[in-house]
C-alpha cells in the first residue's frame, strides 16, 4: 500500500487578519474541494474563536508533529501550537503577536526542510505591524531566504517572486498565466537604479530552472517587459531597454533560453498574447501583479522560486475590514494548497543539507 503524502505545512499569518477565516472555510469544505492534508502552525485559542465567530464549529487537534496528521479523524484540524502574546481581535492588529506570527513561519519552515512537511503555505502577514515589532524584512520572500540560509551553511539562495493564476476554461487560448517581478518590494523611484543585466540573468536562470522543475515545462518560454512606456520608443522615452534589458535578453538567448524582448508592458497580458510565452518577466512589482490580480484577483498565488523548498501563498493581504465577517473569499488559499501539493508532485522534496 503506497505511504501518504506529507501534510502541507501552513502559517497563520497574521490573526488578526483573514488568514484564519479563509483556512478554516477552506476546511470546512475540504471534501467538496478535494484539498491536501495539512496542518497549521498557529495559536489553537486564535482558531477556535473565530471558529465560533465564523458559525463553523471546527473541530481542533493540538499535535506535536506533522507526522500526526494521519492519526487524526477526518474533519479535525490539525493545529501546532505556537501562542500569541495576546488574544487576538479580528481587524485589530496588534505588535505584540507578531512574536508568534514570525515563529509560525519559522516552524513550518523547518518541517519542510527536516522533512515532515512537504511545502509551506503562508497566511497573510501585514509588513507594518512586524516591522513596527522589530522584523527586519520587507516581505515573507526575502525572511524565507534567511531561513532557508541558516539550515544551509555556505549555501547562498536568491529568492524569486511568481505570481501565477490558472485562468477559467472559456479563455483556453491561454490556459495559464505567470509573472515575475523583477525588483519587489523597493519604492518605484529606485528601480531604474536596481535594474542591471547582471539582475535580469540570475532571475531569468532561476525562474527558467523552477518552471522546468517545480512545474513540468521542459523548454520555458519566457517574455520580458520594457521598463518605459512602449518599451522605451527606440530610445526617446528612456534608454534602459537599449542599455541594459535588450543586451541582458541577447545574452541569455546566447546561453540558449527560448526568451524574447523588451517589449511594451500594456501589449503582454490579453489573451492573444499569453499563447506564446510560459511566463513573464516584468520590471517591477506592480507591473507583475496588476495585470494579474485583473484577470485572476480570487484564484492567484504567490509562489517562491529559487529555494531549496515549495513555497505559496494567497495573492492577497490580510484584509483587517473583514476578518471575522465571513465575507474573506478562500478561492487564492484553496489554489496556493493545489499549487503547492502539484509542485511536490513534480519534483521531490528537499533532501537535506
Amino acid at each position: 500500500m503506497p505511504s501518504q503524502p506529507l501534510p502541507l505545512a501552513v502559517s497563520m499569518g497574521d490573526p488578526a487578519g483573514i488568514g484564519l477565516d479563509i483556512l478554516l472555510t477552506a476546511f470546512s469544505a475540504r471534501e467538496q474541494l478535494g484539498l491536501p492534508a495539512f496542518v497549521l502552525f498557529g495559536d489553537p485559542a486564535a482558531v477556535a474563536a473565530r471558529s465560533v465567530q465564523l458559525g463553523l464549529g471546527q473541530k481542533l487537534a493540538a499535535i506535536d508533529s506533522p507526522h500526526q496528521v494521519a492519526t487524526l479523524a477526518p474533519g479535525v484540524l490539525p493545529v501546532i501550537p505556537v501562542r500569541c502574546a495576546v488574544a487576538p481581535r479580528p481587524g485589530v492588529p496588534d505588535s505584540s503577536n507578531a512574536g508568534a506570527v514570525i515563529e509560525a513561519i519559522e516552524r513550518a519552515t523547518t518541517a519542510v526542510l527536516e522533512g515532515t512537511a512537504a511545502a509551506i503555505v503562508t497566511n497573510p502577514i501585514a509588513k507594518a505591524v512586524l516591522t513596527a515589532a522589530g522584523f527586519a524584512h520587507p516581505g515573507h520572500t526575502e525572511f524565507l531566504a534567511e531561513l532557508a540560509g541558516r539550515h544551509t551553511p555556505g549555501r547562498r539562495w536568491t529568492p524569486v517572486m511568481m505570481l501565477a493564476a490558472d485562468m477559467p476554461a472559456s479563455d483556453m487560448r491561454a490556459s495559464a498565466l505567470r509573472v515575475v517581478p523583477l525588483t519587489v518590494h523597493v519604492p518605484l523611484a529606485r528601480v531604474p537604479s536596481l535594474l542591471t543585466a547582471s539582475l535580469i540573468r540570475e532571475t531569468v536562470r532561476i525562474t527558467a530552472a523552477d518552471l522546468t522543475r517545480r512545474f513540468g515545462i521542459a523548454r520555458p518560454r519566457l517574455w520580458v517587459c520594457g521598463l518605459n512606456p512602449h518599451a522605451g520608443e527606440s530610445g526617446t522615452l528612456g534608454r534602459e531597454e537599449i542599455e541594459i534589458i535588450a543586451p541582458a535578453v541577447a545574452s541569455l538567448q546566447a546561453e540558449g533560453f527560448d526568451i524574447a524582448g523588451p517589449f511594451s508592458a500594456d501589449t503582454m497580458f490579453h489573451a492573444a498574447a499569453r499563447v506564446h510565452y510560459d511566463a513573464v518577466i516584468a520590471m517591477y512589482h506592480d507591473q507583475a501583479l496588476i495585470p494579474l490580480k485583473t484577470l485572476a484577483f480570487d484564484s492567484g498565488v504567490n509562489v517562491t522560486l529559487g529555494l531549496p523548498f515549495v513555497r505559496t501563498s494567497p495573492d492577497h493581504g490580510t484584509a483587517f475590514d473583514i476578518a471575522g465577517t465571513a465575507k474573506a473569499n478562500p478561492a487564492s488559499f484553496v489554489a496556493a494548497l493545489r499549487m503547492a501539493r502539484r509542485m511536490t508532485m513534480q519534483a521531490p522534496a528537499y533532501p537535506g543539507p
